[in-house]
């Protein structure tokens, strides 16, 4: 369930979120020893039971410990975040970020051709439905 709620998470909400992501499953302590100044142990497993009532995390016990793992795929998260992205800074549309990402980059012939072959790959796939 973390989609555009996501983004309305308190930051340090998020930073666990995103530890999770990355670890895939992980105890308190686990997380508590990958956020940047971290609080107490008990500040955050009542986080932790924060994100679980919202629906972005679940747990499984293992034993005396609980393991926490989201309950979204970081692709599917990362989709959502962004899709809110493109809202937020290109007025939703992904032309226009494209096209802005082109003009920043230093891209490679190798790269622009991979872009190139993505892009005809699309209009046959369109052409299709």
């Amino acid at each position: 369930m973390a989609t555009n709620a996501s983004q309305k998470l308190p930051r340090r909400e998020r930073e666990i979120l995103e530890i999770l992501f990355g670890l895939q499953e992980a105890t308190a302590e686990d997380i508590r020893a990958r956020l940047i100044d971290p609080p107490s142990y008990s500040a955050v497993r009542a986080l932790l039971s924060r994100l679980e009532a919202k629906g972005h995390i679940r747990h499984r016990e293992d034993g005396p410990r609980y393991v926490f793992s989201p309950t979204t795929s970081p692709l599917a998260a990362g989709r959502a975040a962004l899709k809110q992205y493109v809202r937020t800074f290109f007025g939703g549309s992904f032309g226009v970020m494209a096209t802005s990402l082109l003009r920043e980059q230093n891209w490679t012939d190798e790269e622009l051709e991979a872009l190139h072959s993505e892009i005809e790959k699309a209009r046959k796939e369109r052409k299709k439905s």
